[in-house]
């Protein structure tokens, strides 16, 4: 193990040079971009083959997209939260506040999308991924009829959910591994930055 191992801690971060190199250069890439490694690639690179593929998909879903990246932030802070997931609320949380340039908003949706000051389109939009989240069978026409009705097209409302899906399986990763927030995300996007 490593300096990286509050990463996570249920598992063996690997140590930097024992990690492939497309991996480390990943990893250093994001490093490089963000000022600090976010602990989600120190701990998806315990299993190379599914960081490989971890990535891939997140960067599919925020760069093929209808969606604009604080709607997708929205739907992840929204859903994180309903799933108690740390890591992701405070990551992503972190996000939201960048991208919505609100320093509060993270925590109204992660607490309670339904009362956070957002519009009635990116309430219906967490509130299907919400339900999604939590209880998928219910998910129905209506659900989309709603959707459709606040501008959202099949596409976007196919990326609403694919986001969702993700991050419920991003977030049960996070909580399989003990996955722990660095300590930087807490202060992005607050009053002054």
């Amino acid at each position: 193990m490593s300096d990286m191992d509050e990463a996570m801690r249920r598992f063996a971060v690997p140590d930097r040079e024992d990690l492939p190199e497309d991996v480390r250069e990943r990893i250093d890439a994001e490093t490089d971009r963000a000022g600090f490694t976010p602990n989600v690639f120190r701990a998806m690179a315990f299993r190379p083959e599914h960081f490989r593929a971890f990535f891939a998909y997140h960067d599919a879903l925020v760069e093929a997209t209808e969606l604009e990246r604080e709607e997708i932030e929205l739907v992840v802070v929204a859903v994180s939260g309903a799933n108690d997931c740390l890591y992701c609320v405070v990551a992503h949380g972190a996000l939201l506040r960048i991208y919505a340039e609100d320093p509060h908003l993270a925590e109204h949706v992660a607490t309670n999308h339904r009362t956070a000051d957002i519009d009635e389109a990116h309430r219906a939009m967490c509130d299907f991924a919400v339900k999604l989240t939590e209880d998928p069978a219910r998910v129905d026409d209506d659900d989309f009829d709603r959707l459709e009705a606040h501008g959202f097209s099949r596409r976007a409302i196919w990326d609403i959910g694919s986001v969702a899906a993700f991050f419920n399986l991003s977030n049960r990763l996070a909580q399989l591994a003990d996955m722990r927030p660095n300590p930087e995300f807490y202060d992005l996007g607050r009053d002054g930055e």
